[in-house]
């Protein structure tokens, strides 16, 4: 039976442990200093303990993966950032003679002066360019600045594909560095020589581009017509010009400072722009599309979070410099939309960045299945990448785009004079082209450049009206690989293919 007072509610829980304030926490390395940031909820570290565990992520990946061997030229992209700036200070500091394990590389720094298509004045400019050299200076390796403006020089080499050198069996590392210990006991002049300070190189070219070429990089970014597609394009002309560098220069790897959140970020981005066949290469730690050049990513482990602790503890000189985006809407494109919906989801759930990243690295580089994802197969004319485009299944959009632009003008016959101007004004004529049975003659010059780009790099082509604002290096090697296309058309006929009996009499 009921009784008069008698409590039929549950009991009250016992009172939660308070969270420690921060004059309690200690470091979780040390346990006894107090610490001066927290990473993640719960890891507190040390100043001193922060730069062991932030010096120990850099070489981990660099040992981890064994990719860059010793005495090998390595060109570090530096852009001012906090991320590349924290990684040539890690360079920097692991090349001194007090580090524990010495890198055993030799770098070089280039620098990509994007003023004139973020909207500089050249005084402005030229006052960056000073802080750019005098960093330069003090961190001591060569150098190389390089204006966006010279992409409008390049040869038409830098689209094509040089194959590797191979680098031999799995004990070529070992090798490698057991030669190149035996150097370093040898008194030679080649350290005396890396030990000077370093200067620009002289093949550089030093003088400020001229007017004629800061005009045409304006026309060309103007006649875009979404952001989105400028910044694609900025990125895809910065990374020919890095890649002309290096390969002027002798550089067989290239660094970036792309961090764990930027690679979190570029990875939705890249799935959004329809280049997920190529998320592999454009995440991965390194990216071997180049061929003879390779970019690595050894800041992938670092969180912007990080980087910027480091840099503000340790004094990591940076340069500010305003980017094609700044004080745009969060909406003016799907870089900037991609980014805060990445950042503002990592606020409300602090694995979100973790979780995206680690997913990339589950990412295998498999080749398609038909023989063109091989080293001689074709490739995006812009990302360099295998394209990823069917153009004999119709019956898929690749196929049908492909077959539409095929369609925008019919075939003439080799007779007949064609009306439609060069792939390349001024480009074609010197080489032979518009003589009524090239390539041109059969199809509409945009198709020519669209059909040899991948999925991706054809969205972000539609928003360029005309072609004619290209650089001149993209037009020549699109006319040059028409060229080509239509000449082994044209001979396959009389080619002999060997029968499937030669080739197993060949093989035994």
């Amino acid at each position: 039976m009921c009784q008069v007072g008698e409590e039929f509610g549950e009991p009250a829980p016992e009172e939660l442990p308070r969270p420690r304030s921060g004059r309690e926490l200690k470091c979780m390395k040390c346990k006894d200093v107090l610490p001066v940031v927290v990473i993640r909820a719960g890891d507190a570290f040390c100043r001193d303990c922060f730069k062991v565990f932030y010096v120990h992520k850099f070489r981990a990946v660099l040992g981890k993966n064994r990719l860059i061997f010793p005495g090998e030229k390595v060109l570090l992209a530096w852009s001012g950032g906090p991320s590349s700036s924290s990684m040539v200070w890690q360079v920097l500091e692991g090349l001194s003679r007090d580090s524990a394990k010495r890198l055993r590389f030799v770098p070089g720094v280039v620098y990509i002066d994007e003023g004139a298509v973020c909207g500089q004045s050249p005084e402005d400019r030229a006052k960056t360019l000073a802080e750019v050299k005098l960093i330069l200076q003090t961190v001591g390796f060569p150098w190389h600045i390089v204006a966006l403006e010279e992409v409008f020089s390049l040869p038409p080499s830098v689209l094509r594909y040089f194959a590797q050198e191979p680098v031999g069996t799995k004990g070529a590392y070992k090798v490698a560095v057991d030669s190149f210990l035996q150097q370093q006991h040898a008194p030679a002049q080649g350290e005396e020589q890396q030990s000077q300070p370093g200067t620009q190189d002289p093949q550089s070219p030093a003088g400020p581009p001229t007017a004629a070429q800061t005009e045409a990089l304006s026309r060309l970014f103007d006649s875009v017509k979404t952001l989105t597609a400028k910044e694609e394009l900025l990125q895809t002309l910065r990374t020919h010009l890095i890649l002309h560098v290096a390969r002027t220069h002798g550089y067989s790897k290239v660094m970036t400072g792309d961090s764990c959140t930027r690679l979190a970020i570029k990875l939705m981005t890249s799935l959004a722009l329809g280049r997920g066949a190529f998320l592999a290469w454009d995440t991965g730690f390194s990216d071997e599309r180049h061929g003879d050049v390779v970019v690595v990513r050894p800041m992938r482990d670092h969180t912007l979070k990080e980087v910027a602790f480091y840099n503000r503890l340790f004094g990591v000189p940076s340069v500010f410099t305003p980017a094609i985006d700044t004080k745009a809407s969060e909406k003016a494109s799907i870089h900037r939309l991609m980014e805060a919906f990445m950042l503002r989801l990592q606020a409300q759930f602090p694995s979100t960045v973790s979780t995206v990243y680690r997913t990339s690295e589950k990412l295998v580089k498999a080749p398609r299945d038909s023989g063109a994802a091989g080293p001689l197969g074709p490739r995006c004319l812009l990302c360099m990448c295998t394209l990823d485009i069917d153009t004999a299944d119709s019956a898929t959009a690749f196929g049908a785009q492909t077959s539409h632009l095929s369609q925008t003008q019919p075939p003439t016959s080799p007779a007949e004079t064609p009306t439609a101007p060069c792939c390349s004004a001024g480009v074609g004529r010197t080489q032979g082209c518009c003589q009524g049975a090239g390539p041109c003659g059969r199809k509409d010059p945009r198709g020519h450049v669209i059909e040899q780009l991948c999925y991706g790099c054809r969205v972000n082509m539609k928003d360029l009206p005309s072609l004619d604002p290209l650089p001149p290096y993209i037009l020549a090697e699109a006319q040059l690989r028409s060229q080509r296309a239509w000449v082994s058309q044209e001979i396959q006929e009389y080619l002999i293919e060997d029968s499937d009996d030669e080739v197993h009499t060949g093989e035994s």
